[in-house]
């Protein structure tokens, strides 16, 4: 982990790696990130960066490892999932978080190419499966007990460096 941490930085600073932060850019020139559509929610989540540049330090970049490695805990990687759903860093999955969800998992980051109509009704059915409470919004918990019922999240919830 600290060789491909270092590999990301200038030359001149590999020195310190411990010290250094790397910024976002080098970051997602990751193979394993380059492709995840929720690349950007990753790096901001894991980063510590009190410039909010989503850089990453050493100690960023391990936490990141360890939520993404095989021996972390489905509860580990259902919080961390839930953070990186949770766009707007509210503490809740919304209407709007839910509709970015969607279009970082169909590829469009814009448009998902959904009507206005199917896009309502895709919502409603998350809504329906997940707001035990009936708030219209996903917290925590029920993302958590969701994620419990579905086998094959954990495996799919890593990055293997």
């Amino acid at each position: 982990a600290y060789k491909r941490f270092s590999e990301l930085l200038p030359k001149e600073e590999r020195e310190n790696a411990c010290t250094a932060r790397v910024p976002k850019s080098q970051i997602l020139t990751l193979p394993e990130l380059r492709a995840n559509p929720f690349q950007h929610r990753i790096c901001h989540v894991f980063s510590t960066s009190e410039d909010q540049d989503d850089s990453m330090s050493f100690e960023d970049f391990l936490d990141m490892l360890s939520v993404f490695s095989d021996s972390a805990t489905s509860d580990i990687k259902s919080h961390y999932a839930f953070r990186i759903f949770d766009f707007d860093d509210d503490g809740i999955l919304d209407r709007k978080d839910l509709e970015k969800v969607v279009n970082c998992l169909t590829g469009q980051e814009e448009e998902s190419g959904l009507s206005n109509t199917e896009m309502e009704q895709l919502i409603q059915n998350i809504l329906e499966e997940s707001d035990i409470d009936k708030d219209g919004t996903i917290n925590l918990s029920e993302f958590q007990h969701v994620v419990s019922r579905s086998p094959d999240f954990t495996s799919s919830f890593k990055i293997v460096l």
